[in-house]
């Protein structure tokens, strides 16, 4: 239950704290007290959208935080999913900065909108007079029968294959999409591959082809040159290898008579022998060489053919081209898997449309079982609200495709006249109607589902006497169902009947309008109580007549 609201800089509020009583309790005050005001701080703290505007003027932030009792309602799971800390007092605060910036924090720890919204789902509901709209809207209804009938496993496990065919479904479209563009340039890119593939390219086969290609090109020059080397090395007289033999002999005699020649003459030999070898190859490598006019030409083709296709495909090497293959291979292999991936999706979409459809069913057969329960006792309670002759029923259709709650359409039906046939409650009930349909709704929505805290803002609109004593009855009986119920009511029969009474008031001074609240002592509400029945003035039969209403 919600123990206490703090407000701070918001609207016309100044500074606003006030402790809330269990049971039922009542909210009374003039039009444009600043009623509209308090229940636009609560939605704050239940998600709602953050507007600068709403600070007070002159301040730079709002703050709004509330205190709710929640040892009772079973409520861990949520703290231990969001990895926050569970106590029985949970403390819920919103600070809106003149900046535009918004902060949440749930037991002072920072939070976000949607866990803020969440938890609030679970803590309070506020019912304003616009949501009397709500029972227009096939949701609504729907919605409603779910909650009555205990439908939220029911709900859960059909959601979960629901949302697998969605998935399977979208999958599918997009492979059929896939496929259809794939298939549109598979000539396309069939020819490039293939074209790729002729080439039987090869990893450094460029740089072999271009150093083959300059060598044949400058075979006559190459193959002089190592001539000539052959030559001065080998000539018979002026060879250079016929003097460094020489010259070995020299130094090889004078071993004997000088020491230094012997080192001298090893290094020479071994000189000698490497560049004999070295004189060898280069007769060899030179002998090897001719020109070659055809090979040269296949292999300037050969080369043509890497650099047309490198230009083509706007690449560098050899490697980049294969690459591009490999690509183009992996795209026609797709093709041929966009098939076999299309047979696969079909058989999952039908197998997971067979498990939807009995999961429908069985929501279906849950929602007719919980229509027959809810007509019965919707007609008990309206009747007991001044409809003698109400008839109330709920009308469950079939949409032709699965929606994320079933396929069934619900539609409330309503008659609250003798020869009145059946209609749209939206179309024949009227504003006093709608406002005891509501009540009765909500009644039998909080016996279905533990809600610690229910405010009613003004759902007496259009009823009054009798009816008004009797809708008060249901919400004294909430109330007193370990449930908290606000009502804020301009009618002094509901007025009467609360077990703590709050005075929304303004009070200006010189410069500017606060609103405040407060709780009514004993003495305050029998006042209170005759203004609503008398206006501005009171008069005795007023106060006498409050004092009735409060003794009852």
């Amino acid at each position: 239950m919600l123990n206490s609201l703090y407000i701070q800089n918001y609207a016309l509020i100044e500074k606003l704290d006030i402790n809330f009583q269990a049971g039922f309790s009542v909210i009374t005050g003039e039009t444009g007290a600043g009623k509209s005001i308090m229940l636009g701080a609560i939605g704050l703290l239940l998600g709602q959208r953050a507007d600068i505007k709403s600070i007070r003027k002159g301040a730079n932030k709002c703050i709004i935080e509330a205190r709710f009792q929640i040892g009772n309602y079973q409520m861990e799971s949520f703290f231990d999913n969001n990895h926050l800390e569970f106590d029985a007092e949970c403390i819920v605060r919103r600070e809106i900065h003149g900046s535009g910036k918004s902060r949440a924090f749930i037991n002072d720890t920072p939070v976000s909108l949607s866990q803020m919204k969440e938890l609030g789902e679970q803590l309070i509901d506020v019912h304003s007079q616009h949501q009397n709209l709500l029972l227009n809207t096939e949701g609504f209804q729907l919605n409603v029968l779910d909650i009555l009938g205990h439908n939220d496993k029911l709900l859960i496990q059909y959601q979960s294959v629901y949302n697998q065919l969605r998935q399977v479904e979208k999958e599918l479209k997009e492979t059929i999409e896939q496929s259809k563009k794939s298939q549109e340039n598979e000539d396309y890119i069939r020819f490039q591959y293939e074209q790729l593939e002729n080439a039987n390219l090869n990893e450094g086969e460029q740089d072999t082809l271009e150093q083959e290609a300059e060598m044949l090109t400058h075979a006559e020059d190459i193959k002089a040159n190592l001539y000539r080397i052959e030559q001065l090395f080998t000539a018979d007289e002026n060879g250079l290898l016929s003097a460094l033999k020489e010259a070995t002999h020299l130094l090889s005699n004078l071993q004997k008579i000088y020491s230094p020649a012997s080192e001298l003459t090893d290094r020479m030999h071994s000189s000698y022998i490497e560049l004999k070898d070295i004189v060898d190859e280069v007769s060899l490598k030179g002998e090897s060489i001719e020109f070659n006019p055809a090979k040269l030409d296949e292999i300037n083709e050969r080369l043509n053919l890497i650099y047309s296709l490198q230009q083509k495909h706007r690449v560098q090497t050899i490697e980049e081209l294969i690459q591009i293959a490999d690509d183009y291979a992996k795209q026609l292999e797709s093709i041929t898997s966009y098939e076999d991936r299309i047979i696969e999706l079909t058989r999952q979409q039908e197998e997971l449309l067979v498990l939807v459809s009995k999961q429908a069913d069985l929501l279906t057969q849950s929602r007719k079982k919980a229509a027959s329960v809810t007509e019965k006792e919707m007609a008990m309670r309206l009747m007991s609200l001044g409809m003698p002759n109400v008839r109330f029923q709920i009308e469950i259709g079939q949409r032709k495709d699965f929606g994320t709650y079933g396929q069934d359409t619900v539609t409330f039906l309503f008659s609250a006249n003798k020869n009145g046939s059946l209609q749209n409650i939206s179309a024949v009930a009227s504003g006093g109607e709608i406002a005891r349909v509501m009540l009765s709704i909500k009644a039998m929505i909080a016996g279905a589902v533990k809600l610690p805290t229910i405010i009613f803002d003004e759902i007496d609109t259009g009823v009054s006497g009798e009816i008004a004593d009797r809708m008060a009855d249901i919400m004294q009986e909430m109330g007193n169902q370990e449930r908290q119920v606000i009502s804020i009511t301009h009618l002094p029969q509901i007025a009467a009947r609360g077990r703590a009474h709050y005075k929304v008031y303004k009070r200006d001074n010189e410069n500017e309008t606060n609103s405040h609240i407060r709780r009514l002592t004993d003495d305050e509400r029998i006042e209170e109580i005759a203004h609503m029945l008398s206006g501005a003035t009171l008069t005795d039969a007023a106060l006498e007549n409050a004092k009735t209403l409060l003794k009852r």
